[in-house]
Protein backbone atom coordinates (compact mmCIF):
# COMPACT_ATOMS: atom_id res chain seq x y z
CA UNK A 1 0.00 0.00 0.00
CA UNK A 2 1.31 3.62 -0.96
CA UNK A 3 1.77 5.50 1.73
CA UNK A 4 0.02 9.22 1.85
CA UNK A 5 2.19 10.64 4.47
CA UNK A 6 5.39 9.33 3.46
CA UNK A 7 8.81 11.34 3.98
CA UNK A 8 9.79 9.58 0.89
CA UNK A 9 8.61 10.35 -2.63
CA UNK A 10 9.85 13.04 -5.20
CA UNK A 11 10.74 16.44 -4.09
CA UNK A 12 10.07 17.79 -7.52
CA UNK A 13 5.96 15.77 -7.00
CA UNK A 14 6.18 17.65 -3.48
CA UNK A 15 7.16 20.83 -4.51
CA UNK A 16 4.20 20.81 -7.31
CA UNK A 17 1.94 19.24 -4.54
CA UNK A 18 2.68 21.93 -2.58
CA UNK A 19 1.99 24.64 -5.47
CA UNK A 20 -1.40 23.27 -6.06
CA UNK A 21 -2.21 23.35 -2.22
CA UNK A 22 -1.64 26.88 -2.28
CA UNK A 23 -3.48 27.62 -5.19
CA UNK A 24 -6.55 25.46 -3.81
CA UNK A 25 -6.39 27.29 -0.34
CA UNK A 26 -5.42 24.69 1.86
CA UNK A 27 -3.53 25.49 5.29
CA UNK A 28 -2.63 23.05 7.07
CA UNK A 29 -4.26 22.79 11.04
CA UNK A 30 -2.87 23.79 14.03
CA UNK A 31 -1.76 20.50 15.80
CA UNK A 32 -0.32 18.81 12.75
CA UNK A 33 1.60 19.26 9.54
CA UNK A 34 2.43 17.06 6.91
CA UNK A 35 5.36 16.83 4.59
CA UNK A 36 3.58 18.43 1.31
CA UNK A 37 2.16 21.83 3.71
CA UNK A 38 5.24 22.14 5.21
CA UNK A 39 7.43 22.05 1.82
CA UNK A 40 4.62 24.77 0.17
CA UNK A 41 4.78 27.16 2.98
CA UNK A 42 8.78 26.59 2.45
CA UNK A 43 8.32 27.60 -0.99
CA UNK A 44 6.32 30.48 -0.13
CA UNK A 45 8.07 31.68 2.87
CA UNK A 46 11.62 30.72 3.16
CA UNK A 47 13.84 33.96 3.89
CA UNK A 48 16.69 32.96 1.58
CA UNK A 49 14.60 32.12 -1.76
CA UNK A 50 12.81 35.73 -0.80
CA UNK A 51 16.21 37.33 -0.50
CA UNK A 52 17.50 35.50 -3.66
CA UNK A 53 14.29 37.03 -5.84
CA UNK A 54 15.83 40.16 -5.71
CA UNK A 55 18.47 38.81 -7.87
CA UNK A 56 16.65 38.32 -10.42
CA UNK A 57 15.30 41.87 -10.09
CA UNK A 58 19.09 43.25 -10.47
CA UNK A 59 19.46 41.10 -13.85
CA UNK A 60 16.23 42.36 -15.05
CA UNK A 61 18.30 45.67 -14.45
CA UNK A 62 21.47 44.67 -16.42
CA UNK A 63 19.15 43.12 -19.20
CA UNK A 64 18.35 46.85 -19.52
CA UNK A 65 20.85 48.45 -19.06
CA UNK A 66 22.48 46.22 -22.15
CA UNK A 67 20.24 47.23 -24.40
CA UNK A 68 20.74 50.76 -23.75
CA UNK A 69 22.85 52.66 -26.89
CA UNK A 70 25.60 55.10 -25.90
CA UNK A 71 24.11 58.46 -25.90
CA UNK A 72 25.12 61.68 -28.62
CA UNK A 73 27.35 64.24 -27.33
CA UNK A 74 26.81 67.51 -28.13
CA UNK A 75 30.31 69.30 -28.35
CA UNK A 76 30.43 73.16 -28.39
CA UNK A 77 33.84 74.73 -29.31
CA UNK A 78 35.16 78.24 -29.45
CA UNK A 79 38.08 79.56 -31.54
CA UNK A 80 39.73 83.06 -31.48
CA UNK A 81 38.68 84.72 -28.37
CA UNK A 82 40.21 86.83 -26.02
CA UNK A 83 43.62 87.49 -27.61
CA UNK A 84 45.39 90.20 -29.67
CA UNK A 85 44.49 91.34 -33.23
CA UNK A 86 41.83 89.66 -35.22
CA UNK A 87 41.70 87.24 -32.64
CA UNK A 88 40.73 90.43 -30.02
CA UNK A 89 37.64 89.57 -28.22
CA UNK A 90 34.92 87.56 -30.01
CA UNK A 91 35.30 89.75 -33.55
CA UNK A 92 37.16 87.13 -34.54
CA UNK A 93 35.29 84.30 -32.85
CA UNK A 94 34.83 80.24 -34.73
CA UNK A 95 31.45 78.68 -33.07
CA UNK A 96 31.56 75.28 -33.64
CA UNK A 97 28.83 73.20 -32.53
CA UNK A 98 29.04 69.29 -33.19
CA UNK A 99 26.63 66.26 -32.44
CA UNK A 100 28.81 62.86 -31.78
CA UNK A 101 27.86 59.30 -31.50
CA UNK A 102 29.55 56.06 -31.20
CA UNK A 103 28.79 53.54 -34.00
CA UNK A 104 28.38 50.07 -32.30
CA UNK A 105 27.40 47.91 -34.69
CA UNK A 106 26.88 44.25 -33.31
CA UNK A 107 28.06 45.53 -29.70
CA UNK A 108 24.94 46.10 -28.36
CA UNK A 109 23.23 42.88 -29.55
CA UNK A 110 26.30 41.05 -27.68
CA UNK A 111 25.53 42.51 -24.80
CA UNK A 112 21.97 41.94 -24.66
CA UNK A 113 22.95 38.25 -25.07
CA UNK A 114 25.52 37.80 -22.23
CA UNK A 115 23.36 39.61 -19.64
CA UNK A 116 20.22 37.50 -20.95
CA UNK A 117 22.22 34.34 -20.80
CA UNK A 118 23.00 35.47 -17.07
CA UNK A 119 19.70 35.12 -16.12
CA UNK A 120 19.17 31.51 -17.51
CA UNK A 121 22.19 30.81 -14.83
CA UNK A 122 20.10 32.42 -11.88
CA UNK A 123 17.25 30.82 -12.91
CA UNK A 124 18.97 27.76 -12.42
CA UNK A 125 20.74 28.63 -9.20
CA UNK A 126 17.33 29.43 -8.40
CA UNK A 127 15.99 25.86 -8.90
CA UNK A 128 18.91 24.47 -7.44
CA UNK A 129 17.61 26.73 -4.10
CA UNK A 130 14.17 25.68 -4.28
CA UNK A 131 15.49 22.21 -4.12
CA UNK A 132 17.48 22.26 -1.53
CA UNK A 133 15.15 23.89 0.66
CA UNK A 134 13.03 21.52 0.26
CA UNK A 135 14.96 18.88 0.91
CA UNK A 136 16.29 20.49 4.03
CA UNK A 137 12.80 20.85 5.09
CA UNK A 138 12.14 17.03 4.46
CA UNK A 139 15.22 16.18 6.03
CA UNK A 140 13.70 18.60 9.39
CA UNK A 141 10.76 16.86 9.20
CA UNK A 142 11.96 13.15 8.87
CA UNK A 143 13.79 13.87 11.86
CA UNK A 144 10.70 15.03 13.78
CA UNK A 145 8.89 12.04 12.96
CA UNK A 146 11.59 10.42 14.17
CA UNK A 147 11.77 11.59 17.21
CA UNK A 148 8.15 11.58 17.37
CA UNK A 149 8.47 7.56 16.98
CA UNK A 150 11.46 7.79 19.78
CA UNK A 151 9.42 9.52 22.24
CA UNK A 152 6.38 6.45 21.70
CA UNK A 153 8.76 3.93 22.21
CA UNK A 154 9.63 6.13 25.32
CA UNK A 155 6.48 5.90 26.58
CA UNK A 156 6.14 1.85 26.21
CA UNK A 157 9.64 1.69 27.78
CA UNK A 158 8.17 3.84 30.87
CA UNK A 159 4.82 1.36 30.54
CA UNK A 160 7.22 -1.98 30.57
CA UNK A 161 9.17 -0.23 33.66
CA UNK A 162 5.89 0.69 35.51
CA UNK A 163 4.89 -2.98 35.22
CA UNK A 164 8.15 -4.08 36.51
CA UNK A 165 7.51 -1.97 39.55
CA UNK A 166 3.84 -3.22 39.75
CA UNK A 167 5.17 -7.15 39.62
CA UNK A 168 8.20 -6.55 41.95
CA UNK A 169 6.46 -5.00 44.46
CA UNK A 170 4.16 -7.67 44.57
CA UNK A 171 6.99 -10.57 45.17
CA UNK A 172 8.43 -7.60 48.13
CA UNK A 173 5.20 -7.77 49.82
CA UNK A 174 5.04 -11.30 49.50
CA UNK A 175 8.78 -11.68 50.77
CA UNK A 176 10.05 -13.54 48.08
CA UNK A 177 12.41 -10.97 46.94
CA UNK A 178 14.37 -8.84 48.46
CA UNK A 179 13.52 -4.68 48.26
CA UNK A 180 17.00 -4.26 46.45
CA UNK A 181 14.68 -5.91 43.23
CA UNK A 182 12.42 -2.98 43.90
CA UNK A 183 15.15 -0.56 43.83
CA UNK A 184 16.54 -1.46 41.04
CA UNK A 185 13.07 -1.51 39.00
CA UNK A 186 12.62 2.58 40.46
CA UNK A 187 15.90 3.34 38.83
CA UNK A 188 15.05 2.07 35.96
CA UNK A 189 11.57 3.50 35.53
CA UNK A 190 13.45 6.95 36.35
CA UNK A 191 16.20 6.43 33.96
CA UNK A 192 13.40 6.13 31.41
CA UNK A 193 11.54 8.84 32.33
CA UNK A 194 14.56 10.96 31.87
CA UNK A 195 15.02 9.87 28.13
CA UNK A 196 11.44 10.84 27.40
CA UNK A 197 12.86 14.29 28.71
CA UNK A 198 15.46 14.72 26.40
CA UNK A 199 13.69 13.60 23.46
CA UNK A 200 10.71 15.79 24.54
CA UNK A 201 13.35 18.92 24.71
CA UNK A 202 14.66 17.92 21.29
CA UNK A 203 11.43 17.46 19.29
CA UNK A 204 10.92 21.03 20.41
CA UNK A 205 14.14 22.31 18.64
CA UNK A 206 13.10 20.27 15.62
CA UNK A 207 9.84 22.10 15.34
CA UNK A 208 11.29 25.28 15.29
CA UNK A 209 14.13 24.73 12.90
CA UNK A 210 11.37 23.43 10.30
CA UNK A 211 9.35 26.47 11.10
CA UNK A 212 12.09 28.81 10.51
CA UNK A 213 12.55 26.96 6.86
CA UNK A 214 9.33 29.13 6.08
CA UNK A 215 10.65 32.32 8.38
CA UNK A 216 8.52 31.72 11.25
CA UNK A 217 10.29 31.96 14.78
CA UNK A 218 7.48 29.90 16.51
CA UNK A 219 6.38 26.55 15.39
CA UNK A 220 2.31 26.55 14.87
CA UNK A 221 1.77 23.10 15.04
CA UNK A 222 2.40 20.22 17.61
CA UNK A 223 3.53 17.42 15.54
CA UNK A 224 3.99 16.51 12.11
CA UNK A 225 1.71 13.35 10.53
CA UNK A 226 3.14 10.64 9.07
CA UNK A 227 4.71 7.09 10.16
CA UNK A 228 8.41 7.13 10.32
CA UNK A 229 8.23 2.72 9.86
CA UNK A 230 7.42 3.24 6.66
CA UNK A 231 9.72 2.02 3.90
CA UNK A 232 10.30 3.20 0.48
CA UNK A 233 10.68 0.94 -2.18
CA UNK A 234 14.10 0.83 -3.94
CA UNK A 235 14.58 0.78 -7.94
CA UNK A 236 17.71 -0.73 -9.70
CA UNK A 237 20.97 0.95 -9.46
CA UNK A 238 21.03 1.97 -13.42
CA UNK A 239 17.52 3.33 -13.40
CA UNK A 240 18.55 5.77 -11.33
CA UNK A 241 21.92 6.05 -13.13
CA UNK A 242 20.26 6.84 -16.00
CA UNK A 243 17.82 10.03 -14.47
CA UNK A 244 21.16 12.15 -12.92
CA UNK A 245 21.32 13.94 -15.99
CA UNK A 246 18.15 15.47 -14.58
CA UNK A 247 20.24 17.14 -11.71
CA UNK A 248 19.77 20.83 -11.52
CA UNK A 249 23.38 21.10 -10.59
CA UNK A 250 24.33 19.84 -13.74
CA UNK A 251 21.61 22.04 -15.79
CA UNK A 252 23.18 24.94 -13.97
CA UNK A 253 26.78 24.27 -15.49
CA UNK A 254 24.82 23.98 -19.12
CA UNK A 255 23.65 27.32 -18.25
CA UNK A 256 26.83 28.66 -17.18
CA UNK A 257 28.19 27.45 -20.41
CA UNK A 258 26.29 29.54 -22.79
CA UNK A 259 26.90 32.48 -20.15
CA UNK A 260 30.43 31.99 -20.80
CA UNK A 261 29.87 31.64 -24.07
CA UNK A 262 28.14 34.90 -24.71
CA UNK A 263 30.63 36.58 -22.80
CA UNK A 264 33.49 35.13 -25.04
CA UNK A 265 31.71 36.90 -28.09
CA UNK A 266 31.38 39.58 -26.32
CA UNK A 267 34.21 40.37 -25.23
CA UNK A 268 35.58 39.18 -29.04
CA UNK A 269 33.72 42.03 -30.54
CA UNK A 270 35.03 44.16 -27.67
CA UNK A 271 38.55 43.51 -29.13
CA UNK A 272 38.48 47.26 -31.28
CA UNK A 273 37.31 50.46 -30.33
CA UNK A 274 34.22 51.33 -32.03
CA UNK A 275 34.24 54.56 -34.38
CA UNK A 276 33.18 57.77 -33.29
CA UNK A 277 31.46 60.09 -35.71
CA UNK A 278 30.52 63.89 -35.81
CA UNK A 279 29.01 66.40 -37.83
CA UNK A 280 27.35 70.21 -37.05
CA UNK A 281 28.17 73.44 -37.90
CA UNK A 282 30.16 76.71 -37.71
CA UNK A 283 29.80 80.08 -37.47
CA UNK A 284 32.52 82.61 -38.25
CA UNK A 285 32.00 86.03 -36.60
CA UNK A 286 34.27 88.22 -38.96
CA UNK A 287 32.28 87.44 -41.97
CA UNK A 288 29.06 85.90 -40.43
CA UNK A 289 29.38 82.51 -42.00
CA UNK A 290 28.02 79.44 -41.58
CA UNK A 291 29.86 75.99 -42.52
CA UNK A 292 29.30 72.47 -42.11
CA UNK A 293 31.85 70.11 -40.57
CA UNK A 294 31.91 66.43 -40.15
CA UNK A 295 34.62 64.10 -38.24
CA UNK A 296 35.34 60.64 -37.45
CA UNK A 297 37.68 59.43 -35.45
CA UNK A 298 39.33 56.02 -35.79
CA UNK A 299 41.29 54.25 -33.26
CA UNK A 300 44.77 53.15 -34.27
CA UNK A 301 44.12 49.49 -33.42
CA UNK A 302 47.65 47.56 -33.76
CA UNK A 303 47.13 44.25 -33.12
CA UNK A 304 43.79 42.06 -30.53
CA UNK A 305 43.73 45.13 -28.01
CA UNK A 306 41.00 42.66 -25.47
CA UNK A 307 43.13 39.45 -25.68
CA UNK A 308 43.48 39.24 -21.93
CA UNK A 309 39.70 39.41 -21.42
CA UNK A 310 39.15 36.75 -24.12
CA UNK A 311 41.47 34.26 -23.19
CA UNK A 312 40.32 34.67 -19.22
CA UNK A 313 36.61 33.81 -21.03
CA UNK A 314 38.14 31.25 -23.06
CA UNK A 315 39.74 29.79 -19.84
CA UNK A 316 36.27 30.41 -17.79
CA UNK A 317 34.59 28.62 -20.81
CA UNK A 318 36.80 25.44 -20.74
CA UNK A 319 36.84 25.46 -16.75
CA UNK A 320 33.14 25.28 -16.67
CA UNK A 321 33.21 22.37 -18.89
CA UNK A 322 35.75 20.51 -16.86
CA UNK A 323 33.92 21.23 -13.28
CA UNK A 324 30.64 19.60 -14.95
CA UNK A 325 32.34 16.71 -15.59
CA UNK A 326 34.09 16.42 -11.90
CA UNK A 327 30.40 17.08 -10.82
CA UNK A 328 28.65 14.75 -13.11
CA UNK A 329 31.46 11.57 -11.20
CA UNK A 330 30.82 12.75 -8.01
CA UNK A 331 26.89 12.49 -8.25
CA UNK A 332 27.29 9.32 -9.79
CA UNK A 333 29.29 8.13 -6.86
CA UNK A 334 27.17 9.66 -3.93
CA UNK A 335 24.36 7.87 -6.40
CA UNK A 336 25.92 4.23 -6.00
CA UNK A 337 26.31 5.13 -2.25
CA UNK A 338 22.99 5.76 -1.16
CA UNK A 339 21.95 3.24 -3.25
CA UNK A 340 24.08 1.07 -0.99
CA UNK A 341 22.83 2.45 2.12
CA UNK A 342 18.90 2.18 0.90
CA UNK A 343 19.19 -1.54 0.10
CA UNK A 344 20.91 -2.06 3.74
CA UNK A 345 18.58 -0.17 5.25
CA UNK A 346 15.67 -2.02 3.81
CA UNK A 347 17.66 -5.35 4.71
CA UNK A 348 17.96 -4.69 8.25
CA UNK A 349 14.56 -3.37 8.78
CA UNK A 350 13.14 -6.31 6.82
CA UNK A 351 14.99 -8.88 8.97
CA UNK A 352 14.56 -6.74 12.50
CA UNK A 353 10.77 -6.97 11.67
CA UNK A 354 10.20 -10.23 10.52
CA UNK A 355 13.13 -12.30 12.54
CA UNK A 356 14.33 -10.57 15.48
CA UNK A 357 11.55 -8.76 17.64
CA UNK A 358 9.01 -11.20 17.11
CA UNK A 359 11.48 -13.85 19.08
CA UNK A 360 12.26 -10.52 21.68
CA UNK A 361 8.51 -10.57 21.95
CA UNK A 362 8.10 -14.23 22.66
CA UNK A 363 11.59 -14.28 25.27
CA UNK A 364 9.63 -11.35 27.10
CA UNK A 365 6.86 -13.16 27.55
CA UNK A 366 8.46 -16.29 28.82
CA UNK A 367 10.50 -14.72 31.07
CA UNK A 368 7.87 -12.73 32.81
CA UNK A 369 6.17 -15.43 33.14
CA UNK A 370 9.01 -17.06 34.97
CA UNK A 371 9.89 -14.50 37.01
CA UNK A 372 6.35 -14.49 38.74
CA UNK A 373 6.39 -18.07 39.05
CA UNK A 374 10.11 -17.49 40.91
CA UNK A 375 11.51 -19.39 37.87
CA UNK A 376 13.77 -15.99 36.57
CA UNK A 377 15.35 -13.37 37.60
CA UNK A 378 14.94 -10.15 37.86
CA UNK A 379 17.92 -9.07 36.01
CA UNK A 380 17.41 -11.43 33.48
CA UNK A 381 14.12 -9.82 33.02
CA UNK A 382 15.62 -6.50 32.72
CA UNK A 383 17.90 -7.61 30.23
CA UNK A 384 15.08 -9.42 27.56
CA UNK A 385 13.21 -5.90 28.26
CA UNK A 386 16.45 -3.77 27.47
CA UNK A 387 16.76 -6.60 24.23
CA UNK A 388 13.48 -5.86 23.13
CA UNK A 389 13.47 -1.96 23.07
CA UNK A 390 16.93 -1.86 21.48
CA UNK A 391 15.80 -4.01 18.59
CA UNK A 392 12.60 -2.08 18.03
CA UNK A 393 14.88 1.50 18.07
CA UNK A 394 17.39 -0.13 15.53
CA UNK A 395 13.83 -0.77 13.48
CA UNK A 396 13.25 2.76 13.98
CA UNK A 397 16.90 3.82 12.57
CA UNK A 398 16.88 1.83 9.86
CA UNK A 399 13.50 3.00 8.69
CA UNK A 400 14.40 6.36 9.00
CA UNK A 401 17.66 6.32 7.37
CA UNK A 402 16.11 4.73 4.40
CA UNK A 403 13.43 7.71 4.64
CA UNK A 404 16.70 10.13 4.26
CA UNK A 405 18.21 8.49 1.95
CA UNK A 406 15.55 8.31 -0.62
CA UNK A 407 15.65 11.99 0.04
CA UNK A 408 19.19 12.51 -0.80
CA UNK A 409 18.13 10.20 -3.96
CA UNK A 410 15.47 12.31 -4.77
CA UNK A 411 18.00 15.59 -4.77
CA UNK A 412 20.49 13.65 -6.67
CA UNK A 413 18.21 12.24 -9.47
CA UNK A 414 15.79 15.69 -9.55
CA UNK A 415 13.07 13.26 -10.69
CA UNK A 416 10.16 11.31 -9.43
CA UNK A 417 10.81 8.10 -7.40
CA UNK A 418 8.52 5.24 -5.71
CA UNK A 419 6.87 6.25 -2.46
CA UNK A 420 6.77 4.83 -0.07
CA UNK A 421 4.68 1.27 1.00
CA UNK A 422 3.18 1.21 4.71
CA UNK A 423 4.88 -1.27 6.87
CA UNK A 424 3.06 -3.99 8.03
Amino acid sequence: MRGANSTSGTLFARVLCAALLLLHGVAYAAESITLEQAIAATMTGNPELMAFGYEMRVQDGRILQAGLAPKPELNIALEDVLGTGTAQALSGAQTTVTLAWVVEGDLRQRRIDAARTGSLVLASEAQIMRLDAAAQTARYYTQALAHQARLEMAEQAIALAEETVATVTERVNASTVSRAELARALAELASRELVQDELTHQLVGLYHRMAAQWGKLQPSFARVAGDALQLPEIEPFHVLLERIEQNPDLSRFLSEQRLHESTLQLEQAQRHSPWRFSAGVRRIESSSDMGFVAGVTIPLNRGNQNQGRIEEARARLEQSTAQQAATHVRIQTALFLFHQELEHSLHLAEALRTRVIPRYEEALQEVRRAYELGGSSYMEWLQVQNELLDSRLQLLEASVLAQQTMIEIERLTGVRVPQATSSP
